[in-house]
């Protein structure tokens, strides 16, 4: 049987909930102990995130980590459901440091090179930062008209969560998960080409 992001057999999912708890009620040591616990699976989210950059990208993975733990640390009194809604939560941070940077590139045309960020069954053309850029703002616009479903795009494609962790981290089937997955890319679809 294969881990995956959220099945670490190294530390039971209670001791990360524990671990949680505590940094939620303001422990701030407890998020060291929690990265360390989790080190893999943040390394695994952002081996994910960074698949779809182009080649030769500024940030590594080690890099989206560290940026991640940071903006993580600076998060106040969260009530940290368990291991799979750190993770989740995790994986939107990353998503927000790969735009956040895209946007500070400030380029001015669209174009370059031929690799695909790929959503699945359609892609976006390359992945400049302002292709980048075009995706976060469509899945920004997706949460103002479907919060879960932005969710859902953002743990799958920025986080590389299967279907069963995503149903976990947001408490519904996985069935809803793939429903929710479908009409999510079909709305962004649409979106980015209206765009």
């Amino acid at each position: 049987m294969t881990t995956t992001a959220l099945d670490s057999e190294d530390e039971p999912q209670h001791d990360v909930t524990r671990l949680l708890n505590q940094w939620g009620r303001g422990d701030r040591s407890a998020l060291d102990a929690i990265m360390v616990v989790v080190h893999r699976d943040l390394h695994q989210i952002a081996r994910a995130c960074m698949a779809g950059e182009r080649p030769g990208h500024s940030l590594q993975a080690t890099a989206l980590v560290n940026e991640a733990y940071l903006r993580l640390a600076d998060v106040e009194r969260m009530d940290w459901q368990n291991r799979s809604h750190f993770l989740a939560m995790a994986a939107r941070v990353m998503r927000r440091v790969l735009v956040d940077h895209a946007r500070s590139k400030q380029y001015q045309k669209r174009g370059g090179g031929a690799a695909r960020v790929t959503l699945d069954e359609f892609a976006i053309a390359n992945d400049t930062p302002d292709e980048i850029t075009r995706l976060d703002d469509a899945l920004t616009d997706l949460e103002q008209v479907d919060a879960r479903k932005a969710r859902v795009v953002e743990m799958r494609f920025f986080g590389g969560l299967s279907v069963d962790e995503t149903a976990e981290a947001l408490d519904v089937s996985p069935e809803t998960v793939m429903r929710d997955w479908k009409r999510a890319r079909l709305w962004l679809l649409q979106e980015l080409q209206r765009r």
